[in-house]
């Protein structure tokens, strides 16, 4: 018995270490610029309930003004959140919606509805550590609704 305690002591001291080593490389936590001319709801008809949703279920991983808490300093979580939050904005930046085309508005307007409508957005990652940002069935019809509109205000010229 004696020898399992002195294993365990050891791999508790050795993942300790490593632990401890791993907060040196941390990535960069950035909010790049905003040019409020380009953005979403500088380019589109919001209804304040969309406001809303994106406000509280979106702009974290999907715009430049990510709000960074406290665990985004602890590695590996860090790691895992900047990367995580680097792919949301290159799928689709919402800081930075001015400078798609329109056919490309159309389809992220698209996708943003299917993908709230099958519960795929926001992910289940985000929504135990963001408190409101699940979306109710309501949520979910506003924001599609919303979307098929502005899809359709965008398809005529």
């Amino acid at each position: 018995m004696r020898i399992v305690w002195k294993v365990f002591k050891w791999i508790a001291i050795a993942l300790a270490c490593v632990f401890a080593v791993a907060q040196l490389w941390r990535p960069a936590r950035t909010n790049p610029t905003i040019d409020q001319s380009q953005t979403i709801q500088a380019s589109l008809q919001m209804y304040p309930q969309v406001t809303g949703i994106i406000d509280r279920s979106c702009r974290d991983c999907h715009s430049n003004e990510t709000r960074w808490p406290w665990y985004t300093n602890v590695a590996p979580v860090s790691w895992f959140i900047v990367d995580h939050v680097n792919e949301g904005r290159k799928e689709m930046n919402l800081s930075e919606w001015g400078r798609y085309d329109r056919d490309r508005h159309r389809r992220l307007l698209r996708d943003m509805c299917e993908l709230v409508e099958d519960g795929a957005m926001p992910l289940g990652t985000y929504i135990p550590l963001h408190a409101g940002s699940t979306l109710s069935a309501d949520d979910k019809k506003v924001f599609c609704e919303w979307a098929n509109a502005e899809r359709n205000r965008l398809a005529t010229p």
